[in-house]
């Protein structure tokens, strides 16, 4: 009798276990399926902007190729002779940005503003000679990167693009739980799709597997584009700064200011120096600086010559020179007082923190510039693959579910489900908007989803 209830216990052990096992199972794919199915569109138009994305300087050299290059023709006339050309040109424009050619065949390039519109002039730098102007709106890798970090729509879709990457993350999470092998087996079907077990298994192993091999390549590119964030990486960024991983003091003459406008406020520069204070050029009494004697500060400096100058429009405004390479080794962003040529900021990759290098590694390596083609090209095989995931998951989804249902796993109770609960709301605490579209996730599908799933049974009995 003893041992006849022993192994009536063990049984029950191992039925609860297997119950507990099947309800984390059903729980872990159903939240893969929503997150599935509300986000992955927004991942694909990710990955096909990001894709293109890639390859902004292949493609800007063909399309613009006629306004990039020039003859080289011995000495360049000066940077001030330069922008009075544009002046003539432009009577009526503003001059923001002067920007040297990286090569000796490589035209320069002036910002304006001009009737609320922002054009890059472009000029031959020996001759002075007006090569074209396009309006900064209309290029198409502008409109690409739009799309890619706001979906064309300002801060909703900031926000959409920042939630579509943190869901993602849930989506790698629960994918890993529902692909990890649970019993002993060879390696078909886990690291190479099974191509001779029928149409069912194949769906299966199509969307399964490539999404296993890109696994650390999409988490990588989420968590290095999540600094651009309008959301998480503001605050990111907030925190590395205010916790002593940002600006160290030896980057100024003198003492550092406090100034309430950041240098992102005023120039397009390295993210580790959007949060940068601006100084002040002094005023008393001086002549303001050529713009040739800011050219010359700046080779005489070693700034990469991708640099960028930023002119100021304000008395006591200062020159800022921001130069955003390929590699992130080379940054550089440069204060210098309008007035006197004093060198009032110097930052440069050796003056970040250890969280300002990382993130300037990652940007770099998002945008597949820091080691060229191959970046390119293992970066846009993760965006293919990422596609691949994506559609057929949509594809799988569609032969599976039921007519007129959703397709969903059953709803284990709340009590079955506190291991991924807990899982969840630690990724709710990473990342902010995840926890707030739990919320409301949940509640539809507490609220709506299951009543009609209950309704309809009761319909049908």
């Amino acid at each position: 009798m003893e041992v006849k209830a022993e192994k009536t216990i063990q049984n029950s052990k191992k039925l609860t276990e297997k119950r507990t096992r099947t309800s984390l199972y059903q729980t872990v794919w159903r939240w893969h399926f929503y997150a599935g199915i509300i986000f992955a569109p927004f991942l694909i138009i990710l990955a096909v902007t990001g894709s293109i994305y890639l390859f902004k300087p292949q493609i800007e050299q063909m399309l613009y190729q006629d306004y990039y290059e020039i003859t080289s023709q011995g000495d360049k006339i000066s940077v001030s002779e330069q922008i009075e050309e544009v002046k003539k040109l432009y009577p009526d424009a503003v001059i923001t940005t002067y920007r040297p050619g990286e090569t000796a065949t490589r035209s320069s390039e002036v910002s304006i503003t001009s009737n609320n519109e922002s054009l890059t002039i472009f000029l031959d730098p020996y001759t002075g000679k007006f090569i074209g102007e396009l309006k900064d709106e209309a290029r198409i890798m502008n409109k690409i990167e739009e799309i890619h970090g706001e979906l064309m729509a300002g801060t909703l879709g900031d926000r959409i693009v920042e939630l579509a990457a943190c869901w993602a993350v849930v989506l790698i999470v629960t994918g890993l739980f529902l692909w990890f092998p649970r019993k002993k087996q060879n390696l078909s079907g886990v690291l190479f799709p099974r191509l001779n077990q029928g149409k069912k298994i194949l769906r299966r192993d199509l969307h399964a597997v490539p999404a296993f091999w890109i696994t650390a390549g999409m988490l990588f590119l989420i968590m290095t584009g999540l600094p651009w964030s309008g959301f998480w990486g503001s605050n990111f960024q907030s925190l590395a700064t205010n916790s002593g991983a940002g600006y160290p003091p030896s980057i100024w003459t003198g003492s550092a200011p406090t100034s309430t406008i950041k240098t992102k406020d005023i120039a397009d520069v390295p993210w580790a120096a959007e949060n940068l204070d601006v100084p002040k050029s002094e005023i008393q009494g001086f002549i303001p600086l050529s713009i040739n004697d800011v050219v010359a500060i700046a080779n005489r400096e070693g700034i990469h010559p991708s640099y960028t100058i930023n002119i100021p429009n304000e008395k006591d405004g200062v020159y800022t020179l921001s130069a955003f390479p390929p590699k992130a080794q080379d940054e550089a962003t440069m204060h210098i007082d309008q007035y006197s040529g004093a060198v009032l900021a110097d930052y440069r990759y050796d003056n970040y923190g250890f969280i300002g290098k990382v993130v300037a590694w990652g940007i770099t390596l998002h945008k597949g510039t820091q080691f060229g083609l191959v970046n390119q090209f293992i970066s846009l095989l993760i965006c293919l693959g990422i596609i691949l995931v994506a559609v057929s998951g949509f594809y799988l989804w569609l032969k599976r579910k039921p007519k007129k249902e959703m397709g969903a796993p059953k709803a284990p109770s709340i009590k079955k489900m506190k291991l991924f609960l807990m899982l969840l709301i630690g990724l709710g605490i990473l990342f902010p908007l995840v926890g707030l579209s739990l919320i409301v996730v949940w509640l539809i599908d507490w609220l709506i989803i299951q009543r009609i799933s209950v309704v309809k049974k009761f319909m049908n009995a």
